[in-house]
């Protein structure tokens, strides 16, 4: 049984699940694994790799995903936009930062624009500039997000948007119990990162996936201080929830020392992310991190996600009465 919303129809899509656009993890082996399943998979271009964001759309093969980029990033390199669009995604999901001067050549494409948003404001001003999904994603999320809870900010954006653009859950939504919620709260659908970053498709390392599925969301932490290591200047905004190790505990409550010490930390934070030492290198999941149990592969995972949801949603006439 498919579940049917808004988003589905819009996406031609069996469940309403999309596989967050993860920066060097949601590549396309795992976002055309989370397509053929039902969903919709989604590249995450990252920091504006060319040659890795090509790389990654041949791998997903002729199943058809979508592309997501952080917004303020690809201002600094506009042509990926160019590069993602000449393989016909099947939506841009474009996060962090306006889409106006992107939105253009993306409607003109016939592509589905799709943009991520952690407040009201945000939700207008992207509805206003032509995005046909909008997200309104929790500080619950792993990776980077802003300051409010999915469940007040979900509703209060379906409100504000008057049911003429669907919105998107996403933060701390890792299961079938969540995507429920989710379409009771008036979303057409969710974006899940975190169990997709365990998944036996995901680029991370394989230490990373251990330490996720080992995790609660009691162990994670909203922070820059992997940023200020990487020297990625984020805007200030916007922070990144990981789980707590050494390295963050050491550094988050002095990044200003972190800085000057870049130098010696970030040759040291590469290394460690590289070699999939978590003590050092962040593990990028969020509170729903509970919820990641096992390590299972990425249609595994949709297939669990929609039958929890479609029991869930069958079972709520029983409570009343």
């Amino acid at each position: 049984m498919a579940i049917k919303t808004a988003l589905t129809s819009l996406l031609n899509i069996e469940y309403p699940i999309l596989l967050a656009p993860m920066a060097g993890v949601a590549g396309g082996a795992l976002a055309s694994a989370v397509t053929r399943a039902g969903g919709l998979g989604i590249i995450g271009g990252g920091y504006g790799d060319k040659d890795w964001l090509a790389q990654q759309l041949l791998a997903a093969g002729n199943a058809p995903v979508g592309v997501g980029f952080i917004t303020w990033s690809l201002r600094n390199n506009p042509a990926l936009l160019d590069l993602a669009l000449a393989h016909r995604p099947k939506a841009m999901f474009l996060s962090f930062g306006d889409i106006d001067d992107f939105a253009p050549p993306i409607k003109r494409a016939g592509i589905v624009l799709i943009a991520q948003v952690q407040t009201l404001a945000q939700a207008r001003k992207a509805a206003g500039d032509g995005a046909d999904v909008i997200v309104a994603q929790g500080t619950e999320a792993g990776g980077h997000g802003g300051g409010r809870a999915t469940l007040p900010l979900v509703p209060a954006v379906v409100d504000a948007l008057k049911g003429e653009v669907p919105v998107v859950a996403a933060g701390g939504i890792a299961d079938g119990r969540g995507l429920a919620a989710a379409l009771m709260l008036g979303a057409a659908g969710v974006v899940c990162g975190s169990v997709f970053y365990a998944s036996r498709e995901s680029l991370t390392h394989a230490n990373n996936k251990r330490a996720a599925v080992a995790a609660s969301g009691d162990d994670t932490i909203r922070s820059s201080a992997i940023d200020v290591a990487r020297g990625i200047d984020w805007p200030a905004q916007w922070n990144i929830r990981t789980l707590r190790n050494p390295f963050i505990a050491r550094w988050h409550g002095d990044l200003d020392a972190l800085r000057r010490t870049a130098a010696a930390e970030k040759p040291r934070y590469l290394q460690a992310a590289a070699e999939g030492d978590t003590e050092v290198a962040a593990v990028i999941v969020g509170e729903a991190a509970d919820l990641i149990t096992a390590d299972l592969g990425a249609a595994e995972i949709v297939a669990r996600m929609a039958a929890e949801a479609e029991a869930r949603l069958g079972s709520a006439a029983r409570m009343l009465g």
